[in-house]
C-alpha cells in the first residue's frame, strides 16, 4: 500500500494537471458511472491528501474520495498529441481527462463521491498527518502512551498517525535508536516528539522526489543536487529495511526480522535495544 507520501505527491500532480479546469469525468470500465455523471461538467477546485486517503474537491461541495489500497494506481500523464482521447487501457474505473493532461485510475479499494460531512468523518478518524501543516503530534501521543501495543503496530495504525508505512516505520525507529517492539506506553514524550519530527524532516523528501530517503548522507547528496538544478535519481538505499541478516550501517550488528501487522519488520539487534 503506497505510504502517505506519494498520495500526497499525487494530489499535487492532479492540482498541477487539473485543478481550476473542468475536465472530462468517466468511467471507462463502468463501475463509476453514475459517480462520475455528478462530477462531469463541474469545476475541480483542488486535490489534497491526508495520510493514505485522497480526497479530489469539485463546485458543488461534492467531493471525490479515493483509497488506493494494495493494488490501486493512478497516474497524471500529458495527452498526446494535446487534444486527443488516449484508448483506455484496462479496467480504468475513473478518467480525468482535459486538452492536456489525462488521469486514469485502477483498482482503488475505495472511489465515491462524498460531502462534507463525510470528508469530515473520514478524517476525523485518521491520526496527525506529518505531511499536514498545524497537526498535533500529542493526539498521537495519548494513543501511544495508553496502549499496550508495541511501537511498530502503532506507528502503522492509520487513527494513530496517518501516512507512516512500512518503510518509515523501519527506518525512524533505527533512527532514534529505538526498540520496534517495546509497548507504546513505555515511550517517553519526549522519544515521540523525536520520531514525530524526524518523519515531519523526512516525509517532505519523499513527496518531492517521489522516493523514500532515510539516509542522511544521501539526503545531503539529493538536496546538493537539486539546489544545482541536477536530475535526480535516488538510490534505494536504507539503514534496515530489507537488510535481515546484514550488519547495521551504525554499529555494525546483525540487522534482525520479524513480522508485526502483518508487515515485515527490521531492525538493529545491538543499538535498538529493548533497554
Amino acid at each position: 500500500m503506497p505510504e502517505g507520501h506519494t498520495l500526497h505527491r499525487l494530489a499535487g500532480a492532479l492540482d498541477d494537471a487539473f485543478a481550476g479546469g473542468v475536465p472530462e469525468v468517466s468511467s471507462p470500465q463502468g463501475r463509476f458511472a453514475d459517480g462520475a455523471a455528478l462530477l462531469d461538467g463541474s469545476r475541480l477546485e483542488r486535490a489534497w491528501a491526508h495520510g493514505k486517503l485522497l480526497f479530489v474537491d469539485f463546485a458543488g461541495e461534492r467531493t471525490l474520495h479515493v483509497h488506493l489500497g494494495l493494488i490501486g494506481k493512478w497516474f497524471v500523464l500529458p495527452v498526446d498529441p494535446p487534444g486527443s482521447e488516449p484508448p483506455a487501457v484496462g479496467e480504468v474505473r475513473l478518467r480525468l481527462l482535459d486538452e492536456e493532461h489525462v488521469a486514469d485510475l485502477r483498482g482503488p479499494m475505495a472511489c465515491v463521491v462524498v460531502d462534507q460531512e463525510e470528508v469530515a468523518r473520514l478524517v476525523s478518524r485518521q491520526g496527525p498527518d506529518p505531511l499536514q501543516p498545524d497537526q498535533d503530534p500529542d493526539a498521537a501521543y495519548r494513543k501511544i502512551s495508553r496502549s499496550g501495543k508495541t511501537i511498530a503496530e502503532l506507528l502503522m495504525d492509520q487513527s494513530v498517525v496517518a501516512g507512516v508505512g512500512n518503510i518509515y516505520r523501519c527506518e525512524v525507529l533505527w533512527r532514534h535508536r529505538l526498540h520496534p517492539l517495546r509497548p507504546g506506553r513505555s515511550l517517553k514524550r519526549s522519544s515521540w516528539q523525536l520520531v514525530w519530527d524526524d518523519l515531519v524532516h523526512l516525509m517532505p523528501w519523499g513527496v518531492r522526489t517521489g522516493s523514500i530517503i532515510t539516509l542522511d548522507d544521501v539526503l545531503e547528496d539529493v538536496r546538493e543536487r537539486i539546489t544545482a538544478g541536477e536530475t535526480v535519481v535516488v538510490p534505494r538505499e536504507f539503514a534496515v529495511y530489507k537488510r535481515n541478516g546484514e550488519p547495521c550501517l551504525r554499529c555494525g550488528a546483525t540487522v534482525r526480522h520479524k513480522v508485526v501487522a502483518g508487515r515485515n519488520l527490521f531492525w538493529c539487534g545491538n543499538c535498538q535495544r529493548r533497554t
